[in-house]
């Protein structure tokens, strides 16, 4: 079977999009890294790929804040190729910046319950609760009730990687936001209490309760990445595609790998 083309967008500040094309390729796609520009010329399309990665780092320096200007970009060049590729089926996964991006674009959550037409956001990430930028480990589940198809494949997977992001804290604009992303299985990654995670230790593991630093950035109901209703598009603050090699890990026992992540959404593109 032939690796699934894989879209990587890349934008001025973009740095993560080497380390996402590697986790692609190693899951069996076939990464291609694309700068928006050439998106917007019309050189290569969003319609030829089987999925589409927006990966972490500064675009644009963080100009307007994270994310906002390529998920301005995105919303006015690429709105209706994107819904294309989601109404197709195709997986679309925003990694940190690029969460930031699909959030502020209105891809993600998209339309709620309280707002059908998607007119007002009604979630963000914002500053950090510490004030500061973060750089640590922490370990993810993913949720066993998420809405998402690609996701439900390793329901209850948990993933130990690193976050880097001053603005990661993920908020919403009530509580019956927050309540309705839980009972529409919306919320597709919680952060975890545990450090170092062996395999066979999920029985101890329970979610953050908001304590840092297990919940690194004050996120409401440690809530880590959203996916939309459609379930095809997901996003999340933490760098999965930074522990898909042991080697990667700073210390503790083998496994929670971020690996099985991207075989997913690989999967799903196929």
């Amino acid at each position: 079977m032939s690796a699934p083309p894989i879209l990587i967008v890349h934008a001025s500040g973009t740095n993560r999009d080497g380390d996402a094309a590697q986790a692609i390729e190693m899951a069996g796609g076939c990464p291609r890294i694309v700068h928006v520009n050439q998106l917007r010329r019309g050189d290569v399309k969003v319609s030829d790929h089987a999925g589409v990665l927006i990966p972490g780092g500064f675009s644009y320096g963080d100009a307007l804040g994270a994310g906002q200007r390529l998920a301005l970009e995105l919303r006015l060049w690429f709105g209706h190729e994107l819904s294309e590729v989601v109404a197709a089926g195709k997986p679309v996964l925003g990694i940190c910046n690029g969460f930031q991006v699909l959030v502020k674009a209105g891809l993600l959550p998209g339309p709620l319950a309280g707002d059908p037409v998607n007119s007002a956001r009604q979630v963000t990430l914002t500053e950090n609760s510490q004030g500061k930028f973060e750089c640590r480990w922490v370990t993810l589940r993913v949720e066993p009730t998420v809405r998402s198809t690609w996701l439900q494949s390793i329901g209850d997977t948990l993933i130990r990687c690193p976050i880097a992001h001053g603005e990661g804290r993920f908020v919403s604009a009530t509580d019956a936001v927050t309540d309705e992303l839980e009972t529409q299985g919306l919320v597709a990654f919680r952060y975890q209490n545990c450090g170092a995670v062996s395999p066979d230790a999920s029985d101890t593991i329970r979610a953050a309760g908001g304590v840092y630093p297990a919940n690194p950035n004050g996120s409401s109901a440690d809530i880590a990445g959203i996916c939309d209703q459609t379930g095809a598009i997901v996003g999340l603050m933490p760098h999965p595609e930074d522990h898909v090699l042991d080697w990667q890990r700073p210390s503790g026992n083998p496994g929670a790998s971020g690996l099985p992540l991207f075989e997913a959404f690989v999967s799903a593109a196929r």
